[in-house]
């Protein structure tokens, strides 16, 4: 696209505020835990996260994205002990499998994929600032950030945040808090024999409490919102433009994250814009592993094509939770068909200017918080030049 013709788009609009860019775009996405499988709730969110990122290329924009893996987590080294494997080595067969998954769904790979393993210094240092800055305090090698204040950001009252972060194993019983809500950025660890030694990463073997590193305050390991934080502080700066992730981890993961990394660096806000997808559910109740509820995406791919998952989770708000049922892939092969036949067909109307002007009105619909349907209409509508544009940009092809 021309530069000119590029700088006089209108940009992406997400929750009816305008995000222009200057320079680059940085998009930071929450990634997986890597073990077990990928199922459709993760393909979701990442298959979102890629359109918003085509949409902003389709018209020039230059975008840098970070999508982590999160390799330091309680529920994996679980899964280690259960099967009688290292944790990394479970970590390493678990993002083979995802990437694949989002291979074969044409969701393009990151710029950036920092691992919360690689990371474990930068947590160290990002507990240092918040130490530092008297917005954390140190409790029997644990450090505890105050964070009560992200409830209250997030708009949620006491007991419903203590709920959720007891779901998210934040575990706001701990006794050692100054408050429920408060937050472990590194977490005393093992220093038994019953440890390994130390390996390639510095990180020590799984014990009782699973795998510990080093640190000023003693053996342990990094909390999973301060992993998350760290990640896009070192990866990006200060702040991203866009940062996703399903809606799901609103509270606590993202309000706590935000507050971590602002009173770190004393920059605010940590990031311009949230992109917080629907959750995927099933019965009414949303996709996940810990209740086994679970569409998987291999085997979804095995009886129907990438188009169709990708439009499946595509032709709705990206803000709405959704029910899926197998029925409706049905439909969405039926809404393919007819947008690659319409693709085909020259538009009747004799104005040369009548392909610039659907095309543009697909992009607009794009651009207008990722108005699929609108678009969807339009192409279908008009045919030729806008359906093909919205096929490339959905990456339907």
């Amino acid at each position: 696209m021309d530069a000119l013709a590029a700088l006089s788009r209108d940009p992406l609009r997400l929750n009816g505020a305008a995000l222009p860019i200057v320079g680059r775009a940085r998009v930071y996405v929450c990634g997986i835990t890597p073990y077990d499988v990928t199922h459709l709730g993760h393909a979701s969110t990442y298959l979102w996260t890629d359109l918003a990122v085509r949409v902003w290329r389709s018209v020039g924009v230059r975008v840098e994205v970070a999508r982590n893996i999160t390799d330091v987590d309680d529920a994996m080294f679980a899964e280690a002990r259960r099967v009688g494997m290292p944790y990394d080595q479970v970590a390493a067969i678990g993002r083979f499998a995802f990437d694949r998954s989002m291979a074969a769904l044409g969701v393009r790979p990151p710029d950036h994929e920092p691992t919360a393993r690689a990371s474990v210094t930068h947590v160290i240092e990002l507990g240092q600032a918040l130490l530092a800055g008297g917005h954390a305090y140190l409790r029997n090698g644990t450090v505890y950030a105050r964070t009560a204040d992200a409830a209250a950001h997030a708009g949620l009252g006491m007991d419903e945040a203590v709920a959720l972060a007891a779901e998210f194993n934040d575990d706001p019983d701990d006794p050692q808090r100054d408050d429920p809500l408060d937050v472990a950025v590194w977490r005393a660890g093992d220093s038994d024999s019953s440890i390994r030694e130390a390996g390639v990463d510095g990180s020590r073997g799984i014990g009782q409490s699973g795998v510990s590193w080093p640190s000023p305050w003693g053996p342990g390991r990094p909390g999973w919102h301060a992993e998350c934080a760290a990640m896009v502080l070192n990866t990006f700066g200060s702040s991203v433009d866009l940062h996703a992730g399903g809606a799901d981890l609103r509270f606590p993961h993202h309000a706590v994250e935000s507050l971590l990394a602002e009173r770190a660096t004393g920059v605010a806000p940590f990031a311009r814009a949230w992109f917080q997808v629907g959750s995927v559910r099933v019965d009414g109740i949303r996709m996940s592993k810990s209740l086994g509820n679970l569409t998987l995406v291999d085997d979804l791919l095995d009886r129907h094509t990438p188009a169709a998952v990708r439009l499946l989770c595509l032709a709705r708000g990206w803000q709405d939770a959704w029910d899926y049922h197998e029925s409706a892939l049905t439909g969405v092969e039926d809404t393919l068909d007819q947008l690659y036949v319409a693709a085909g067909r020259a538009r009747s109307a004799p104005d040369p200017a009548a392909p610039v002007a659907v095309v543009d009105a697909v992009d607009a619909a794009l651009r207008d918080d990722l108005d699929v349907p609108r678009a969807l209409a339009i192409a279908l509508d008009s045919g030729g030049a806008g359906a093909r544009r919205l096929i490339d940009v959905l990456g339907l092809a």
